[in-house]
């Protein structure tokens, strides 16, 4: 069951497009819309540079101005769990990934989680920040993308998400200029002793509109405990590559 846009149609405006794949809603308890399977190096979080398995699921219902994974809006086949947990197990790196497109609007993504820390992965999973992250498996580390206003999408932030935050968690703020980094610092700010002890706090600049090295003398000036975070697989690969 393929719900991609075949070759030789022409495909709608992008604004006549639903905002999630109608595949989403004829899924079964233990099936999965998927966008792709690959293999690569983390590119992000505190987990950069090991190998990971992703398993890249399909529909957003947000819009970020900066998205570089557009393609996972519309694009998925529908995998079972014992497919993906399959793939995961054959592709042989310990470090999985679920992200999207935003994984967590799909309900079969909760006994994913589970069955692959069952089967010994160490799962990571990206996610929005405006859909609820209470009742994951606690052994799932979550990414948080909290939105900055330069994504057009702030004001869908899910209130009080740090609350929700488990000890091993991690937070993401997506920059594009100067007023995305001083909207992000007071965020981080008004959540000092909010966010659970230890939690990483990653600043990362927006391919081709910031400046990494420009956003680095702000946090330096700042003396801010963020870390700053590279797309490393950017760099390795050709920025616009798919499946890396």
């Amino acid at each position: 069951m393929d719900w991609s846009i075949q070759a030789g149609r022409e495909a709608p405006a992008p604004a006549a497009l639903p905002l999630l794949p109608e595949a989403l809603k004829e899924l079964g308890p233990e099936e999965l819309l998927v966008n792709e399977f690959f293999l690569s190096i983390q590119g992000e979080s505190t987990y950069a540079g090991w190998p990971c398995f992703f398993i890249r699921l399909a529909g957003c219902h947000l819009r970020c101005t900066w998205c570089d994974t557009e393609y996972a809006f519309h694009e998925g086949t529908v995998h079972g769990l014992e497919e993906c947990l399959g793939r995961a197990r054959s592709a042989g790196a310990r470090l999985v990934e679920v992200t999207g497109g935003e994984p967590l609007l799909q309900r079969a993504v909760r006994p994913l989680l589970t069955r692959l820390a069952d089967a010994g992965h160490q799962v990571l999973v990206e996610t929005s920040g405006a859909v609820s992250i209470a009742g994951l498996d606690p052994r799932a580390a979550l990414i948080v993308d909290v939105k900055c206003p330069g994504s057009g999408m702030v004001e869908r932030n899910r209130p009080g998400i740090e609350r929700e935050l488990r000890a091993g968690d991690e937070v993401k703020l997506v920059i594009a200029d100067r007023r995305d980094y001083e909207w992000a610092r007071a965020w981080v700010a008004s959540r000092e002793g909010a966010l659970p002890p230890g939690t990483a706090v990653h600043f990362s600049p927006v391919s081709g509109r910031l400046e990494s090295a420009e956003l680095a003398s702000w946090i330096l000036e700042d003396r801010l405990r963020v870390r700053l975070n590279l797309q490393l697989h950017k760099y390795v690969w050709d920025p616009g590559r798919r499946g890396v």
